[in-house]
């Protein structure tokens, strides 16, 4: 849905949209995966699996009572969390630990495990939420339904690629706290996905209509901001040597310059082939 630039809705008007935007995309099923992954760590894996399950139930509930349909994935965040929690409880001190260790690569594994089931059973797991915004009659489309099995094999790469690196961390390593491995790589990961979830759409779509494509470098344009949040991020928390996080900051920052300079002449470049003026303001 696009805003006009001129015109802001009220706070209280774009809540709704907000939270129907959060419901109707495939980030409502991952948000209890990435909240555990945020919240686990040494004593607190009971507290990040329950937080976890009541974000699942959440999200479940609000779905539904705005009449969403019912998601493969928000039964299977349900079904997982309540179980891992319930299992925690009965679980002694080292089952705990052993949880705690390893639930990185546990819920990763899992979540790579889901989504190529969904490939399987041919009902790629983003299907149930782009149908949320995709009017009906391009719900049996091939064009719709080969979308979401490329975006779903993206999902399931990155999850794949979450595991390795947390395994690299773990039983190679011995540091499931790593900077690179247990933190910057994994989240590097999701947001391609997330990312590649909102650009691959319309870029397929104008290939078939063969009309002008969106640039492929949106793929990446949002990475020097990684680069530099990443090298603040290691330089205040201590996670890499204060010389290569310095040397992330300047890079993320030049690197943000060169996107926002590219970005300026590609807007300048379709405007003069649609021919109107340059300099209008945005």
């Amino acid at each position: 849905m696009s805003e006009d630039s001129t015109m802001r809705a009220p706070e209280a008007d774009r809540r709704p949209h907000l939270l129907r935007a959060y419901l109707s995309s495939p980030f409502a099923g991952l948000a209890p995966w990435i909240l555990m992954s945020l919240v686990t760590g040494p004593g607190r894996f009971d507290i990040a699996v329950w937080s976890a399950f009541a974000l699942s139930l959440a999200t479940f509930v609000l779905s539904h009572r705005r009449g969403s349909s019912i998601k493969p994935m928000e039964v299977f965040d349900l079904v997982f969390f309540f179980a891992v929690a319930v299992f925690d409880l009965f679980a002694d001190a080292a089952v705990t630990d052993w949880l705690e260790l390893w639930a990185g690569e546990l819920t990763n594994v899992v979540l790579t495990l889901f989504v190529l089931v969904t490939i399987l059973i041919r009902q790629p797991f983003t299907l149930a939420y782009a149908r949320e915004t995709t009017p009906a009659e391009y719900h049996h489309n091939p064009l719709f339904i080969r979308i979401n099995y490329v975006i779903t094999w993206v999902w399931a790469g990155a999850f794949a690629f979450q595991t390795a690196m947390g395994l690299i961390g773990d039983a190679l390593l011995h540091d499931s706290g790593n900077y690179w491995t247990g933190w910057v790589l994994q989240y590097l990961a999701v947001i391609f996905a997330f990312v590649f979830t909102d650009f691959y759409p319309d870029y397929a779509t104008a290939r078939v209509r063969h009309e002008p494509t969106r640039s492929l470098t949106e793929l990446i344009d949002w990475l020097p901001v990684f680069v530099l949040i990443s090298g603040a991020a290691g330089l205040i928390l201590g996670g890499i040597s204060s010389t290569l996080a310095w040397v992330m900051v300047v890079v993320g920052a030049v690197g943000e310059l060169v996107v926002i300079s590219l970005q300026r002449r590609q807007r300048a470049a379709a405007a003069r082939a649609a021919g109107t003026p340059t300099d209008t303001p945005r």
